[in-house]
């Protein structure tokens, strides 16, 4: 009798563990079924309970992924990364195609990863889309939780996926919040990466507790101040309006925007159709068409971003601080945040020292940023703008810090005075002013365009 107690009580705490909580083990601590290798030759091995990659040189992205796909769920696992140098990453929701990915990446895996990186970077935590856009959520967007993660020490990860949800804790720290709706499910995959010096060859990466739940799944909450990305164009989220966003365009009308120098918004040179306020091409002259578009409201302290996609050879640019007290025969005056194909448009090479170019301070201080995190002409990019109560600004690209500066400053002024706004009395430093968009004559489209007044 007491044989049976002690192995119905064995028999209890193996389905309690293996099901603890609605969650469900997706490793056995023992062998690797229910897991394939797709893509590369990096080496997968059980050891003492855990999973260890290891890194063999020559080999592309190496994959260990689940037999079965996942739509909604959470999923939690320890990772552990020794070396600095390397990283890694877990897929969710992604996908293996040995054809072709839409006629290209063929044979790779692509899809969600959820990152680790030990390196000094320490974007842990944040959102890559492997083989597509590339980063979604870089952890410079919330930069207090960039060292949670520890080189050499277990991390604790969680991942939340529900709809168009995506979220991440490490260690009990909220690090991304993506919304986005490329891929609704697929397999869940452990990431040995590529090497591309052989002394990186061999290097080892470990995971073990990897659990999901699938059902009853109650969203967690997240800290309200941190950023959320919202892909899906001219959305606003219930946590992005609960945390004082607001659209500046809804993605059908022209509604809250008027010519700069109009009572209403221009009838000829912008359209809207297809979710997107598009300026329309008119041989590069700049304001002489539709001319330029501007918020009916004007603002002070506050946090704007917006998409844009450029066409090859393109110029325009978002201005702010446009008080339109300035006597100009063509554009608007007032702060830029640049708009630009820094390959094909002559702009890119005038001004001083790259001042001209894409996300730039137009004239006045160029941005800082490499040309891995952001798209070429026909593509999707989105700026940023904060600008705090304190007169603190910066402009971002595609999730990345390219320049700061202070308005008003004697640094500041310092730059206007060699610059083009020079003729102006006190440039750029009203109290408040509105939200622009430039007329240069080349196509370019807008959406997405949010704000928030900060106090």
């Amino acid at each position: 009798m007491k044989y049976v107690a002690l192995l119905l009580l064995c028999l209890f705490t193996a389905c309690f563990c293996f099901s603890q909580n609605g969650f469900t083990s997706l490793f056995d601590g023992k062998t690797l079924k229910g897991w394939k290798r797709v893509v590369g030759s990096g080496d997968y091995a059980v050891q003492d309970g855990m999973i260890v990659g290891t890194t063999v040189g020559g080999s592309p992205n190496t994959f260990l992924a689940t037999d079965k796909e996942y739509g909604d769920f959470i999923l939690t696992f320890d990772a552990r990364v020794d070396d600095t140098a390397s990283n890694s990453g877990v897929q969710i929701r992604s996908h293996y195609n040995a054809d072709e990915i839409n006629g290209d990446n063929k044979g790779r895996v692509y899809g969600y990863q959820v990152e680790e990186d030990p390196s000094s970077r320490a974007w842990s935590g944040g959102i890559y889309e492997e083989a597509r856009r590339g980063w979604l959520y870089p952890v410079t967007l919330n930069p207090s939780v960039q060292n949670v993660f520890k080189a050499g020490e277990w991390n604790h990860y969680t991942i939340e996926c529900i709809g168009n949800t995506i979220k991440t804790w490490i260690n009990d720290k909220p690090v991304a919040y993506l919304i986005d709706n490329a891929s609704s499910k697929g397999f869940i995959a452990l990431q040995v990466h590529a090497v591309s010096d052989a002394s990186m060859a061999g290097k080892k990466m470990y995971w073990k507790n990897i659990k999901i739940k699938t059902g009853g799944l109650v969203p967690a909450a997240f800290l309200q101040d941190v950023f959320i990305v919202n892909t899906i164009p001219n959305n606003l989220s219930k946590d992005e309006a609960g945390d004082g966003w607001r659209l500046l365009f809804d993605g059908k009308t022209s509604n809250g925007w008027r010519g700069a120098f109009k009572t209403g918004f221009p009838d000829h040179g912008w359209k809207i159709d297809s979710g997107m306020i598009t300026v329309l091409k008119s041989h590069g002259e700049q304001g002489r068409n539709g001319g330029d578009i501007v918020t009916l409201d004007q603002y002070s302290a506050f946090d704007l971003t917006f998409q844009f996609k450029l066409t090859p050879g393109a110029n325009s640019g978002v201005k702010y601080f446009v008080t339109l007290k300035e006597n100009s025969d063509s554009s608007a005056i007032g702060l830029e945040f640049q708009v630009l194909d820094d390959k094909l448009h002559p702009d890119a090479k005038l001004g001083r020292n790259g001042n001209r170019t894409l996300s730039s301070l137009y004239d006045l201080i160029p941005a800082n940023k490499s040309e891995r995190y952001f798209n070429q002409p026909g593509k999707w990019n989105w700026g940023r703008v904060i600008v705090y109560p304190n007169n603190h600004v910066e402009h971002w690209l595609n999730g990345i810090k390219v320049l700061e500066y202070e308005r008003g400053s004697k640094a500041f002024e310092d730059l206007v005075a060699i610059s083009k706004y020079k003729i102006w009395d006190h440039f750029g430093e009203g109290k408040e002013g509105h939200i622009l968009l430039q007329d240069h004559g080349d196509e370019v489209s807008f959406r997405s365009i949010k704000i928030k007044v900060l106090e």
